[in-house]
């Protein structure tokens, strides 16, 4: 039986049993339920889908799953290819014999050693890469004249290597330190003042989080991936020659004979106190990166609004279908990492939502996304954000899923990015009606505002939120905030987020109420949602819905 006559079978095996006398209720959220969101988790999450990598069979089953969920929902493909649209893209991988990076003092060589202590980053176009260069340490490499805080000030980088750490300074709001903290945002400041590599350290938090002996079985196992089209690949930076993260052994040495110590640079860091300065060493970087072209759909449906004047604009929900596949790190036993919360639960909820859209069509059109290789750097939103399937001025807001936990009883929701616009008022008016409180940003340090989808589609101007339940508990004996950071340390990315999870079901479908009560406001609004006046993203990117 080939995949989509399985998918077939399994799912009419599931929802001929859902189905129930509340279908033919008048309120259409009275029909959602438990039976059917366990059904698409359960499938989405089994090791059959061997944790749903990008561009491998089990994301693509996946996919067959989805686009079977839209047809028997009578949803409308979306896709350029019927439900798909296939994204173009390249896997790249750094060849194992030949990284080589040294640091020079004085004109001595120190050679370093792959994985002891540093991991090298592949090249998404070229296949050899090298560098040598001073190296100039710039903080958290940040230029924000917003904030009067600059790791740049009275510093040349021009034909440097910049040696910085993740993050941004803790005093700026979240969102925006999350956008100062991006990769992509250090890499064009870098490269704008003329750098042509970089050298990430590894601030105390992060230390601690992610401890570099498991950063170290990791890098370099598994292929990366970018999107690319003829004329190149995305956030490609052809400036930058080579790039390494050091351990903070192999940052103690780079520090070491420079006007201030790798743990001056740490408690520089942590107090936000910019200390730029060029280091007295020079570093060289090289290695090889093999290159593999292959396509990974996202899968799209559409419901058609029922208002002729409002029809051919779509609100866009969107949930990343992806997972990271097996995990290299381990060498014996259960190594599918199953993504059951991330983000089979997200597509659930998804499918969920679809079903009652489609049963009940708003004045808008809703188009419903289940995107690629999220976990590769956002690639299937960004590759749609660039290359969208209906124009981007027609689409009036996102409403992205990405790993909602229902550890608990849950309480309260937090609501990335609706603070701004008027997106704000639709997700309170949505929570409350399910008895949900909203709470500002818990987790401002882990920037998830730039690490889901819905940043690609604020990068292109389109108002959007990430909706996730919050750390409050309904029941007082539980600390929601606990049960969110284990899960994070033990389970997140790991084979351990399988169906073996807790689930509280009450919680996720009163949360599954919300999502869908938000797009219906904002698809039976008569105005479109629109950005703050003054807000920091609409300043940078609202222009470019309107090109």
């Amino acid at each position: 039986m080939d995949d989509r006559n399985y998918w077939l079978a399994l799912a009419a095996m599931f929802v001929t049993a859902c189905v129930q006398p509340a279908e033919i209720l008048r309120d259409p959220l009275e029909r959602v339920s438990e039976r059917p969101l366990k059904t698409h988790l359960r499938a989405l999450a089994a090791d059959e889908l061997e944790g749903r990598r990008a561009g491998e069979p089990g994301y693509d089953k996946a996919a067959s799953y989805v686009a079977d969920a839209f047809e028997r929902f009578n949803l409308e493909p979306g896709g350029t290819d019927g439900w798909y649209q296939p994204v173009p893209l390249v896997s790249y991988q750094i060849d194992p014999g030949s990284p080589a990076v040294v640091l020079f003092r004085d004109g001595r060589p120190r050679p370093l050693t792959w994985r002891d202590d540093y991991g090298i980053s592949p090249d998404k176009v070229r296949s050899w890469h090298t560098v040598r260069a001073e190296v100039v340490y710039v903080g958290y490499g940040v230029h924000a004249p917003d904030f009067a805080y600059s790791d740049y000030d009275g510093i040349d980088v021009r034909g440097k290597i910049v040696a910085l750490f993740g993050g941004a300074p803790s005093h700026m709001p979240h969102a925006e330190r999350a956008f100062y903290a991006s990769t992509r945002t250090k890499l064009q400041e870098a490269v704008a003042r003329g750098a042509v590599g970089y050298i990430f350290l590894r601030s105390r938090r992060i230390q601690e989080q992610s401890p570099w002996e498991r950063y170290a079985k990791s890098t370099g196992k598994q292929p990366s991936l970018a999107w690319v089209t003829e004329t190149g690949a995305a956030d490609y930076f052809p400036e930058i020659r080579g790039g390494i993260t050091i351990s903070r052994g192999a940052a103690t040495e780079l520090f070491d004979g420079s006007p201030l110590t790798f743990d001056e640079a740490l408690d520089h860091a942590e107090n936000d106190s910019a200390a730029s300065t060029p280091l007295g060493v020079e570093v060289s970087i090289s290695g090889m990166t093999n290159h593999e072209r292959l396509t990974s759909p996202n899968v799209i449906g559409i419901v058609r609004g029922t208002d002729p004047a409002l029809a051919d604009e779509f609100v866009v929900y969107t949930a990343h279908l992806d997972g990271v596949g097996r995990d290299p790190a381990v060498e014996s036993g259960d190594d599918i990492n199953n993504g059951a919360y991330d983000n089979a639960m997200g597509v659930a909820i998804m499918l969920e939502t679809a079903k009652i859209f489609a049963d009940n069509p708003p004045a808008r059109s809703v188009m419903f996304i289940a995107l690629t290789a999220e976990e590769s750097g956002l690639l299937g939103s960004d590759y749609f954000a660039h290359y969208p399937t209906v124009p981007i001025d027609k689409i009036v807001a996102n409403v992205n899923l990405d790993m909602p936990l229902f550890l608990y009883p849950v309480a309260d929701l937090v609501a990335f990015g609706s603070e701004h616009s008027t997106l704000e008022g639709d997700v309170a008016l949505a929570a409350n009606a399910e008895g949900f409180s909203m709470t500002p940003n818990p987790l401002p340090e882990e920037n998830l505002f730039v690490r889901s989808d819905q940043y690609s589609f604020v990068r292109q101007g389109v108002p959007s939120i990430f909706l996730v339940p919050g750390f409050t508990s309904l029941d007082p004996d539980i600390d929601g905030e606990a049960r969110f950071r284990d899960h994070l340390k033990h389970h997140y990315h790991k084979p351990g987020d399988d169906l073996s999870r807790p689930v509280h079901w009450p919680s996720v479908e009163r949360f599954t109420r919300s999502h869908i009560r938000i797009g219906y406001s904002i698809a039976n609004a008569t105005d479109r949602p629109a950005w703050n006046d003054g807000d920091f993203f609409a300043e940078r990117f609202a222009a470019r819905q309107a090109r």
